[in-house]
């Protein structure tokens, strides 16, 4: 008997015995690899505390750690004088474990409308331990559990009230004590650079997701989803217990009971590419679809910037993107005056843009037209700016300099979203934000920012970290720069990143101008690139070395492969490539001086089959990007073999 299925057994016989007894939880997943127990210890004066664990393939990844909210209401008993002081001083210490459920598999296979694979699976083994105060006060604590073959989450659920309908949250009590040697990649804002530290050493709020190197060699990531109504909530080491990270909340949460606070995700796996593949269980933990006919309107693609907000400017830009298959083109800021002012009026046109014109010309030519709005006019407008901008023919918003982190702006964030989506008009979170799946229920929010991106020109080594971290949140929006004399990275690097990058609305040639663009051959990767798959796969890759990303669209694929600072050797197994069948590989790479262009991107055609393995040696900054396409036999012949020499 294999080792996992060993585990799952052990693991669930325990579980029917902590079900007899109804105080214990425990779980495992589908695959046997993933374990969670969730039990109550009784702590000093008297105090209960709820505790869990996780195991990943037998061994701890998060060790017994606690679990918990904490709210305003016994400390406002307290000052009335209803409760002992003496007492317990969190809302969790009188609570008692009642019972515990367990529920049937859960399998099922979904097709979102877009994402980085065609089918995500949804299959989780679930239960619930259900707690409560037997002091009278009829408080009640539910804490519902999921193991997937991806991870485990769980979250708390307050149930209805009768006396006590609204309750404030003042802390999320959840701990994280990891095993000895654990580092993590952290950031501590998002769009801030990373740092690669010790458990112990995260004594400032860092984001999530947040990923971890255990010392055995596995990784681990903390991820969150469904939290629309929440606050952002970090992580930071209270130098209480070693190895420790508790949950930050950034402000208090009202709620109504019966309510839910987001899930809470731990993820773990053998290579750093399992938690990148693995991340659709964000997606699952998140509602369904709400918007019926999204998929007639809602249409992912390429975007390019007009930067001189004329209407020259535009009509040029429209015809660039017309030409080079991107179906979008962007008005950031200044299209409306003063544009970061409580002042400005987003209603209103500058006087030297034509937008009707513009508009008009981009339905003409198949490029529709986004416009970004900042904070302070989408606070007093939004209801009357989003149906204007929808009669005018305008597809999405852009908004910028959001407030997102508390449970305030988070709620009027994602209420913008609802409104757009009733306008039909997509939508690109900018700045801090980051994704937890809400774009499975409103998928007109295309993408996000929340990522150190392009337009900031980080390094090399930088962007290979970021697929193993803020990469496992979702979509974002890096933002690719092609042709600035400011880049750090080399060209073909550029390619790369707009693969492995995924945003459904790709943002390239963020600082260009159609008159930079000199014929250069491949400009051909940006117009054959899809921003959508229909299977995605993390070849290999480690955090600040590199990484090879293989992504399929129908029958086509494309890989990106980054490289750090330094450089170095990749080689690329074809085996994911369909047997029997010969594919064009269109190969652009870093070729120096000897390619007569600006770029010095060398571009080669082989002909290669799924037998094959591709061999690169990469500059330092560098990369590499490569498009495979179906050959008959007659084309076949029309391209020289690939026979093994590096590229």
């Amino acid at each position: 008997m294999k080792r996992t299925s060993f585990l799952c057994v052990a693991w669930l016989c325990v579980a029917t015995l902590a079900a007899r007894d109804g105080k214990e939880l425990r779980l495992v997943s589908p695959d046997g690899n993933h374990a969670v127990a969730f039990w109550q210890e009784r702590k000093a004066q008297g105090a209960n505390e709820v505790c869990y664990r996780v195991d990943y393939k037998g061994q701890p990844v998060v060790e017994a750690s606690r679990a918990g909210l904490d709210m305003d209401n016994w400390t406002w008993e307290m000052a009335i004088g209803m409760r002992d002081l003496s007492q317990p001083r969190t809302w969790m210490d009188g609570m008692e474990v009642d019972s515990v459920a367990y529920f049937p598999l859960h399998d099922e296979t979904w097709q979102p409308l877009y994402g980085e694979r065609a089918e995500v699976r949804d299959r989780y083994n679930a239960a619930t331990m259900y707690l409560s105060r037997k002091d009278g006060s009829d408080y009640r604590l539910n804490i519902e559990v999921r193991a997937y073959d991806e991870g485990v989450a769980f979250r708390y659920f307050l149930p209805e009230h009768p006396n006590a309908l609204f309750h404030k949250v003042v802390a999320d009590l959840t701990e994280y004590t990891f095993p000895v040697g654990a580092v993590a990649y952290a950031e501590e804002w998002a769009q801030a650079p990373f740092k690669c530290l010790p458990v112990d050493s995260l004594i400032r709020p860092v984001e999530r997701a947040l990923t971890l190197r255990l010392a055995d060699g596995k990784w681990v990531a903390l991820a969150d989803a469904d939290v629309d109504d929440w606050c952002l909530t970090r992580f930071v080491a209270r130098g209480k217990k070693p190895r420790t990270l508790s949950s930050l909340m950034y402000s208090p949460v009202d709620v109504v009971t019966y309510c839910a606070t987001p899930w809470k995700i731990v993820m773990a796996g053998d290579r750093p590419g399992d938690l990148l593949e693995h991340n659709d269980i964000i997606l699952n933990l998140n509602p369904p679809c709400e918007v019926a006919d999204a998929g007639a309107w809602v249409k992912p693609g390429k975007i390019m910037r007009e930067v001189t907000v004329s209407t020259e400017g535009a009509l040029a830009t429209i015809d660039f993107c017309a030409a080079h298959h991107i179906p979008y083109m962007l008005f950031d800021w200044k299209w409306y005056e003063p544009c970061t002012s409580h002042d400005g009026d987003a209603t209103k046109v500058v006087a030297k843009l034509d937008m009707p014109r513009v508009v008009a010309y981009g339905k003409e030519k198949g490029v529709g037209i986004w416009l970004y709005v900042n904070q302070h006019a989408l606070m007093k407008q939004a209801r009357e700016l989003f149906p204007l901008l929808r009669e005018w023919g305008v597809v999405g918003v852009k908004s910028g300099f959001v407030q997102y982190a508390s449970h305030r702006w988070a709620t009027w964030l994602h209420d913008l979203v609802r409104l757009a989506a009733e306008n039909h008009l997509m939508m690109n979170i900018h700045d801090e934000f980051r994704p937890s799946g809400f774009s499975r229920t409103y998928p007109n929010l295309l993408t996000q920012e929340g990522i150190h991106g392009n337009e900031e020109f980080p390094d090399a080594t930088h962007n290979t970290i970021l697929p193993f971290t803020r990469m496992i949140n979702g979509a974002a929006d890096y933002t690719i720069c092609y042709y600035d004399s400011r880049l750090k990275n080399t060209h073909a690097h550029q390619l790369a990143a707009s693969l492995v990058f995924y945003s459904p609305l790709q943002t390239i040639f963020w600082y260009d101008k159609p008159s930079l663009y000199q014929g250069e051959p491949e400009i051909e990767w940006f117009e054959n690139l899809q921003t959508t798959f229909d299977d995605s796969r993390v070849l290999s890759g480690m955090p600040g070395k590199g990484i090879v990303m293989a992504r399929r669209k129908g029958a086509e694929w494309f890989v990106g492969i980054l490289t750090n600072n330094d450089g170095g050797t990749e080689t690329v197994d074809l085996s994911f490539l369909d047997e029997g069948k010969e594919y064009l590989a269109r190969i652009y790479t870093d070729g120096g001086e000897e390619v007569k262009t600006r770029t010095h991107v060398k571009c080669t055609y082989l002909r290669v089959n799924a037998s094959q393995t591709l061999k690169f040696r990469l500059k330092p900054r560098g990369g590499a990007a490569v498009q495979f396409v179906e050959l008959d036999g007659r084309s076949a012949r029309s391209y020289r073999p690939y026979k093994g020499k590096w590229l």
